[in-house]
């Protein structure tokens, strides 16, 4: 697992990146604002899923160990901007109480239980920070504000993403490769894909040159595995069909 951010400071990072989700959203110019980086969602789309996510994690979390999860409930959810804002806080207020009250080791249902990262309150912690964290970058390009991401917490979700969505025991149908991911702010990752599956990798000197790599800023690979940038936004060297091949890959385990 990879070194990340103790509990308490990925609650805090919750609270704090659903502030400025927030001030993102009452900053764009309607809440019919298009999505650029989600075709077809509006910002209250956005708002609206986000907001159900919340709760239904803070569900997940309560329930504790367990084979499903319980449903995602439909709410109402107000169309007025102030009270849109409200029944967001409220919902991002819900997951922290459910994330407190069971402490950073509760086992629960997770999707990516056959991954690196915990199947438990931690794991549920660290995905709900880097959710928050894109689709406030999400909420910012709709109201055309773009900030820069914390870059602590965009290395981190580099590594979350490689612990989650990139960890699976299903075998990679294609000639196994490496992927090499290189932050300019100095932190690296690797990527085996082979009959075993898709795992991160220990990076060492004497390793083998990787079959493709992708270099830019943390916030740049953050966004890029997460889909909302294409490799013509990175620096890629090697083979970039093996990007072309993960990104249109979808095991079933």
């Amino acid at each position: 697992m990879t070194e990340s951010f103790e509990y308490s400071g990925l609650l805090q990072l919750i609270d704090e990146r659903s502030a400025a989700f927030r001030s993102a959203v009452a900053a764009a110019p309607s809440l019919d604002a298009p999505v650029p980086s989600c075709p077809e969602w509006t910002l209250f789309d956005l708002v609206q899923h986000l907001g159900t996510d919340q709760r239904w994690w803070a569900a997940i979390v309560a329930a504790g160990p367990a084979e499903a999860p319980p449903p995602k409930v439909a709410a109402e959810v107000p169309r007025e901007l102030e009270a849109l804002l409200a029944w967001y806080a409220e919902s991002n207020e819900l997951l922290l109480a459910a994330l407190r009250e069971a402490g950073p080791e509760r086992e629960c249902w997770v999707w990516w239980g056959a991954g690196v990262s915990p199947a438990n309150s931690w794991g549920v912690a660290r995905r709900r920070v880097h959710e928050v964290l894109v689709h406030t970058y999400d909420a910012q390009l709709a109201a055309g504000a773009v900030q820069p991401m914390p870059v602590d917490v965009a290395i981190d979700g580099v590594a979350e993403f490689l612990d989650t969505c990139n960890s699976t025991p299903a075998a990679w149908p294609h000639e196994a490769a490496t992927i090499h991911y290189h932050a300019v702010e100095g932190r690296s990752w690797l990527l085996a894909l082979d009959g075993t599956g898709a795992w991160p990798a220990p990076l060492t000197d004497d390793a083998a040159p990787a079959s493709a790599s992708a270099t830019g800023t943390a916030e740049q690979l953050l966004l890029f595995v997460w889909g909302r940038l294409t490799m013509s936004d990175l620096k890629i060297e090697g083979d970039p069909q093996v990007f072309e091949q993960l990104i249109a890959w979808e095991p079933e385990e």
